[in-house]
């Protein structure tokens, strides 16, 4: 009787405990309160990130025009958050409609506005448009672009209030105009919208023997190339598989296939986690400050960490090109040291929240459990039971911005 109470309680303690202590928990900097971060504004004429607005690093491609009779209206919602003020000039609504994303970056820019300069509020000049007033491929017709400004129009804001789109999550911001800045968002319909957090059923993993397997033919139990820290720094080493997170070979997905300029080719999808750095990609590992982000936001010119084998240190290689292809299969392996080395770059276990020292910590107990001999059970097809819990649970109580933006909105991997 000692194992379920004991494993029970462990597991509502990384439930209960997890959101509280995410600003002071495990990882780099432990027990300390991190400074305010400080935010630069943004420049006229500057936009982030530094990419066309629809390329696949930023708001990506236009999926065509969406009008009051058209079958993918019913997509777009009306934002009727009193902290906004809309122009509406057409006194239609139409600047009102915009796409779910859309909404929930707007409001949450909203909230950052009225923190940084109160009794202002931030105000919506144009949003979607119905009337043919952009170029033939502009986010404006699809309810993902909005032109903003604060409501005292004070143009010396307008910089921070870009730095501030930034940071509210937006996928594009260009400070386009001494008037306005403008926002755009991913579609909800990319690559990312349906895919989550996993690797197709030919990717390649080292076992013990250093030989190389296919992710669709690995069993719990083997042991596979993974780093030994937590930001994927570490020495690398052979990890126990203890569990898929989730597992289904028929499953035909949209993957990010990560190119680098060692010839590494890592292909995952959207939510998953990946340990990136800026800047040089010659230094050591070891100096790099290595950050988690999902798959869907890393861009070239960043880093990535290639391997080497085993005992040894990764090395950076820079990102030189990302695609976007189909494959067949879904296979998240977790292993003990939540990361594993996948074609030839280490990646982390995790997937939909951003912080892969989060997840690594709450997954804590099923870890637990298997080395104490216990059963952690085994899915033939589908997601893990206790990986469906966390996120049932975390979507709950958690900030909805520590979460892929699609993994919010359904049970799509």
């Amino acid at each position: 009787m000692r194992l379920p109470v004991v494993f029970g309680l462990l597991v509502g303690c990384a439930l209960i405990f997890a959101p509280v202590n995410e600003g002071c928990g495990p990882g780099r900097g432990h027990g300390k309160r991190r400074p305010p971060k400080k935010l630069t504004p943004l420049n006229y004429k500057q936009f982030s990130p530094n990419v066309a607005e629809k390329t696949l690093g930023a708001s990506g491609r236009h999926e065509g025009k969406i009008t009051r009779t058209s079958e993918r209206f019913k997509e777009l919602t009306p934002n009727y958050n009193p902290d906004i003020i809309f122009k509406d000039e057409e006194n239609t609504g139409a600047d009102r409609l915009m796409t779910q994303r859309c909404k929930d970056k707007l409001n949450s820019l909203a909230i950052s506005v009225l923190n940084m300069w109160p009794r202002v509020k931030l105000r919506v000049t144009e949003g979607w448009d119905e009337d043919g007033n952009h170029f033939e491929d502009s986010l404006h017709y699809e309810g993902r672009a909005v032109d903003i400004t604060t409501s005292d129009r004070d143009r010396n804001k307008y910089g921070m209030l870009a730095r501030l789109a930034v940071e509210a999550g937006f996928d594009w911001v260009y400070y386009e105009s001494k008037s306005y800045i403008h926002c755009s968002v991913k579609s909800e319909h990319s690559v990312a919208a349906k895919t989550g957090g996993c690797f197709p059923a030919s990717a390649l993993v080292t076992i013990e023997d250093g030989s190389m397997k296919t992710m669709d033919s690995l069993q719990p139990g083997e042991k596979v190339l993974a780093s030994s820290e937590s930001d994927g720094s570490g020495l690398l080493i052979y990890s126990e598989v203890i569990a898929f997170l989730d597992r289904d070979p028929s499953a035909e997905k949209q993957f990010y296939a990560i190119e680098t300029d060692t010839g590494a080719k890592l292909t995952l999808t959207a939510a998953h986690l990946l340990f990136v750095s800026e800047g040089n990609c010659s230094g050591p590992v070891v100096s790099a400050e290595l950050k988690s982000v999902f798959a869907s936001d890393v861009l070239p010119g960043q880093c990535v960490v290639s391997t080497q084998g085993a005992g040894q240190q990764g090395h950076l290689s820079r990102v030189t090109r990302i695609q976007i292809q189909e494959d067949k299969g879904v296979f998240a392996p977790l292993t003990r040291h939540g990361t594993v080395v996948v074609n030839g770059v280490v990646s982390s276990c995790y997937a939909a929240v951003d912080q892969h020292w989060l997840a690594h910590w709450v997954f804590g107990p099923l870890r637990v459990l298997s080395s104490w001999g216990g059963t952690v059970g085994h899915q033939a097809v589908g997601i893990h039971w206790y990986s469906s819990l966390l996120h049932w649970v975390g979507t709950h109580v958690l900030d909805p911005t520590h979460f892929h933006p699609w993994s919010m909105m359904d049970n799509d991997r």
